[in-house]
């Protein structure tokens, strides 16, 4: 899966972060696996499920798989069908500051469909929460742009929710830490890209390291996980720092499971007939006997 959305409950608050998904649309010159696929309907509903308890939501940045989109893909969170549920909850969002004009415009056609301004929450804070101002969505001056990172306090824990900071710029890692955390969400960097250079993938190393010592919990995924290389890099940190580095997955006791990563090992596993995606997008295919037989398959598919 690609996104980072979360949810912090806290005795008067339900904060839901970043409530979008998305599939990786091309991965090795194919589509999603009817199976990935799946396992989005579950977190789309999921997503929309907890949307129904929320006090507060909070938007990190507008890329597809972190926000509801208006003009969403057959494997994404469609705006209007959670418009009902943005009603009553706060809005938290990132501001225009380092978005590029198509962005701007998703931030336009998103309020225009919830039909609720989204404030610009960088470098707010109320009650529990606390916002970063913009920081490099990866590498700083890119055409990707920046990012909002959250701070929520709890009693004495502090947790932290840094999406697609990729670790790949040492602002974003000094402002967590003086956030002081015991746990911090932070998307990891995109080893699985060629474009990363052996310097790139140093630093993002070394800002993992010092970031990994300086906090309890450190979980890192989302961008470090479409590859199989990214769970040994994880290992690695893990045992370097001697602190707690772990995956999403790890941290809710569920299997590690790279969806993305075995794509083509799942169209070897379980062939997809030509022109299925197009009937899928038209409703005229679903996903049931590819979760039939998944569950016969993999002892981790429980959906």
């Amino acid at each position: 899966m690609r996104g980072l959305s979360c949810v912090v409950k806290m005795k008067d608050h339900t904060i839901v972060i970043d409530p979008g998904v998305a599939l990786g649309y091309q991965r090795y010159g194919l589509l999603p696996h009817p199976v990935q696929i799946a396992v989005g309907e579950e977190i789309r509903r999921a997503i929309m499920v907890t949307l129904k308890d929320a006090t507060d939501i909070v938007i990190s940045h507008f890329h597809g798989d972190h926000v509801p989109l208006v003009d969403a893909n057959p494997y994404q969170l469609k705006a209007q069908k959670v418009a009902g549920l943005c009603q009553k909850p706060r809005l938290w969002a990132k501001g225009p500051e380092g978005l590029s004009y198509n962005m701007r415009c998703r931030i336009r056609d998103l309020g225009h469909v919830l039909n609720r301004v989204l404030p610009n929450a960088e470098r707010q804070s109320e009650g529990p929460m606390e916002f970063s101002g913009p920081m490099p969505h990866g590498k700083p001056r890119t055409q990707f742009g920046t990012v909002m990172m959250t701070r929520i306090k709890d009693g004495d824990d502090v947790f932290v929710h840094a999406s697609d900071i990729q670790l790949l710029n040492s602002k974003a890692v000094s402002q967590i830490l003086n956030w002081y955390p015991s746990i911090v969400l932070a998307g990891g960097p995109p080893i699985y890209l060629s474009w990363m250079s052996y310097r790139e993938q140093k630093s993002a190393w070394n800002n993992a390291l010092q970031l990994a010592k300086g906090v309890n919990t450190l979980i890192l995924d989302h961008h470090l996980l479409r590859c199989e290389e990214g769970l040994s890099w994880l290992n690695r940190l893990s045992s370097r720092s001697g602190h707690r580095v772990i995956c999403a997955a790890d941290f809710m006791k569920r299997p590690r499971c790279l969806l993305e990563a075995r794509r083509r090992q799942l169209y070897r596993e379980m062939p997809v007939p030509d022109k299925w995606h197009e009937n899928y997008a038209h409703n005229n295919a679903n996903t049931q006997k590819y979760r039939d037989y998944a569950r016969k398959r993999y002892k981790w598919f429980n959906y």
